[in-house]
C-alpha cells in the first residue's frame, strides 16, 4: 500500500510478543476458544446455542436469512434476557444476495411524546445518578424490536410469521437451561437492582434464591407473549393487552415512573434507511448510520488507519495497537460533538467520511507518543455542529449480535439490546423493558450550548450498535460482523475488521485477538488476554493503560469461494453453525 509522503517517514517495525499466535481467552466459565465453523449452504452466527439452532431450523425448512433472524431473536430473548427481546430495540442489515441490494433497518426505541430535556435532571437541575435514573420506568423508550422483524419479515421473509414464534414458544414451554453468564450476571448490585421489581425478583430469584447454571426454567407468561403476537401479528404488541400492560408497568414504577404511554406503542414505526458505507483498502465497509454512531465511527477509525501501513505492520507489533488506539480517540472526539438522531439534528454524514479530512486527521498521530486526551473534535466540510456541546454519555455493554447468510446469498447482520444488563429491570408478561433512554445525554446543554443527543420527543438516543458488512470491489459480501459492548462496541468491531482485511486472520482467530479500545481517554487493554502484552510497549510510548473485563460478543461470517466460515466470540456461550 502507498503511504501518503507526509506519514511514510513515520512507520517503523518493533517487534512485539507474538500476538495472534498466544493463547486464546476464556469466557469466564473455562471454555477455550471455538474452532473455525465452516459451511457450503447456509450458516448462523449468535449468542447462545439454542438460538442458533432456532435459525438453522428456519433454513434447513427453507427460510430465508430474515426468517431465521426473527427466531434467532425470539430465543435470545428466553436464554439471554439480560441482553435483548422485545422489550428493546435492534438495527439490521439486510443483503439480497440476487439484487445485491442492502437496506439498513432502524428498529431503535423512541423517547415517549411527553420527555422532555429535563427527563434526567434532578429537581436542583443537575443530573441524575446513572442507576437512579435506569431502574424503573423513566429510562424506558419505546420498544422497536417487534416491529422491526415484522418490517423485515414482511419485505424478506418465506415461511409464515406464526412458524417463526415455534422454537422459542417450545423453550418456553417446556425449559431451557441457565447458563454460568446468566448465573454471573444475578449476583452483587445487579442482583440487587433486579430485584426492586417484584415480577423481575419472582423470576430471576424464585423463592429469594437466584438462578443456578444447570438448572432448567419456563416462562410461560412469556410464551403466551410470543402466541399472542405470533397468531395476531406485531400490531398484537403495540395495541390491546399487551400495550396497556407494559405503559402501566411503566408508569407504575415504584419510585422512578415513566411518561410512555399507549400512544407511543401505538404510533411506532421501525424505518428502513440508507445504509453508511466507505471504502476501506478497497472493500466497501457498511454499516449503521445515524441514530448509530457505529458506521460513522467505525468508518472513521479505519479511514483514519488507511494511511498507515497496518497490513505491513502485522497483529504481532504494539505499533499496529498504539496507531488503532490514536484513531480512535480522534474518531471518538468526533462521535461526542456531532452524532445523533439525524432526523432532529444535522450530522454531517458525508464531512466526517470525507477522505480529505480523515487524511488531516492522521497527520495528527505521531508513532513516539499518544495524543493527550480528550482530543478535541475536528472540523468536518458540510458541518453543522460547532453550535453543539460534546456529549459523554457511553452506553452499558447490555446487547447481543447475530449474524446469518442464507442459501441464496440473503445476508443479516444484526445487533440488538435492552442497553444495561436486565434494562429497566421492569418485567412484564415474561419479558424485559429496556433502559434505552439512558442512551441520550443527561445534560441538555453544556457551556450554554446543546448537547445533540439531548432527550427530546420522539427522537432516538444515539447508538453504538455496529452491524457490519464488507463487499470486495465488485459488490460481492465478504464478511458480516457486529458485536454488543456498549460504546466499546465500535472499536471491537473496528478491530476484527482489521484483522480479517488486513492481517488475512480467519474470522475466529480475528475473534479471539484480545482487545485494544480507547474512547478518547486511556488505552484500554482486556485481561486475561495477549492484550496484556502490549502494556510495556504502549507504556513506553506514554499511553495510561489500564487492564479490564471487555466482555465482547462478537459472531461473524466469511464468505469464499471456498463456502462459509464463521466465527463466534468465546467471551460468551455462543456458535457459529451451518451446512
Amino acid at each position: 500500500m502507498k503511504i501518503p509522503a507526509l506519514l511514510a517517514g513515520l512507520l517503523t517495525v518493533v517487534a512485539s510478543p507474538a500476538l495472534a499466535q498466544s493463547p486464546q481467552p476464556e469466557d469466564g466459565t473455562g471454555r477455550k476458544a471455538h474452532t473455525l465453523a465452516r459451511a457450503q449452504r447456509h450458516m448462523v452466527a449468535a449468542a447462545n446455542p439454542d438460538a442458533v439452532t432456532a435459525g438453522l431450523e428456519m433454513l434447513r425448512a427453507g427460510g430465508s436469512a430474515a426468517d431465521a433472524a426473527v427466531a434467532v431473536q425470539l430465543v435470545l430473548n428466553l436464554v439471554e434476557p439480560q441482553s435483548s427481546g422485545i422489550g428493546g430495540g435492534a438495527f439490521l442489515l439486510h443483503h439480497d444476495g440476487a439484487s445485491k441490494e442492502l437496506i439498513a433497518y432502524d428498529g431503535r426505541e423512541t423517547a415517549p411524546t411527553a420527555a422532555t430535556e429535563k427527563l434526567f435532571l434532578r429537581i436542583d437541575g443537575m443530573p441524575m445518578g446513572f442507576f437512579d435514573a435506569v431502574v424503573g420506568g423513566r429510562s424506558v423508550g419505546t420498544p422497536g424490536t417487534v416491529a422491526l422483524l415484522a418490517s423485515v419479515h414482511e419485505t424478506h421473509g418465506k415461511l409464515p410469521w406464526k412458524r417463526l414464534f415455534e422454537p422459542a414458544i417450545a423453550l418456553a414451554e417446556n425449559g431451557f437451561t441457565v447458563n454460568a453468564r446468566l448465573e454471573g450476571l444475578l449476583q452483587g448490585r445487579r442482583g440487587e437492582r433486579l430485584r426492586s421489581h417484584a415480577p423481575a425478583a419472582n423470576y430471576f430469584f424464585p423463592g429469594g434464591v437466584p438462578l443456578k447454571a444447570g438448572q432448567t426454567v419456563t416462562n410461560k407468561p412469556f410464551a403466551d407473549t410470543l402466541r399472542t403476537i405470533a397468531e395476531n401479528g406485531s400490531e398484537a404488541f403495540y395495541t390491546g393487552a399487551i400495550a396497556s400492560d407494559v405503559v402501566a408497568t411503566v408508569q407504575g414504577a415504584t419510585g422512578n415512573p415513566g411518561v410512555l404511554s399507549e400512544a407511543d406503542l401505538a404510533g411506532y414505526r421501525a424505518i428502513k434507511r440508507a445504509p453508511v458505507c466507505h471504502i476501506y483498502r478497497g472493500h466497501r465497509v457498511c454499516g449503521m448510520g445515524p441514530p448509530s454512531s457505529g458506521a460513522l465511527t467505525v468508518g472513521q477509525i479505519l479511514g483514519i488507519l488507511e494511511h498507515f501501513d497496518l497490513p505491513g505492520l502485522g497483529p504481532n507489533n504494539v505499533e499496529s495497537w498504539h496507531l488503532i488506539a490514536e484513531a480512535s480517540k480522534l474518531a471518538f472526539a468526533d462521535r461526542a460533538l456531532y452524532m445523533a438522531d439525524a432526523d432532529f439534528v444535522s450530522v454531517p454524514v458525508k464531512g466526517l467520511l470525507d477522505p480529505a479530512y480523515l487524511t488531516g486527521r492522521a497527520q495528527s498521530i505521531t508513532l513516539n507518543k499518544p495524543q493527550e486526551t480528550p482530543v478535541a473534535a475536528g472540523n468536518p466540510p458540510w458541518r453543522d455542529g460547532a453550535r453543539f456541546a460534546p456529549d459523554q454519555m457511553r452506553g452499558r455493554p447490555g446487547t447481543s449480535h447475530i449474524s446469518i447468510i442464507d442459501g441464496d446469498g440473503n445476508a443479516v447482520s444484526m445487533t440488538t439490546t435492552i442497553e444495561g444488563a436486565f434494562g429497566s429491570q421492569l418485567m412484564v408478561r415474561g419479558f424485559l423493558l429496556n433502559n434505552e433512554l439512558t442512551d441520550f445525554s443527561f445534560r441538555p446543554t453544556r457551556g450554554g450550548r446543546p448537547v445533540a443527543n439531548r432527550v427530546e420527543s420522539g427522537k432516538r438516543p444515539r447508538s453504538s450498535m455496529a452491524p457490519t458488512m464488507v463487499f470486495d470491489s465488485e459488490g460481492n459480501l465478504e464478511l458480516i460482523i457486529g458485536s454488543p459492548g456498549g460504546s466499546r462496541i465500535i472499536g471491537y468491531v473496528a478491530q476484527t475488521v482489521i484483522a480479517v482485511l488486513d492481517w488475512d486472520l480467519d474470522i475466529q482467530a480475528a475473534i479471539d485477538l484480545g482487545h485494544v479500545v480507547n474512547l478518547n481517554g486511556d488505552t484500554d487493554l482486556e485481561a486475561g488476554t495477549s492484550a496484556v502484552l502490549l502494556q510495556p510497549g504502549l507504556a513506553t510510548r506514554g499511553h495510561e493503560t489500564r487492564l479490564r473485563d471487555l466482555n465482547s460478543g462478537l459472531h461473524g461470517i466469511v464468505v469464499t469461494k471456498d463456502g462459509l466460515f464463521g466465527g463466534a466470540d468465546p467471551r460468551r456461550e455462543g456458535v457459529a453453525r451451518g451446512d
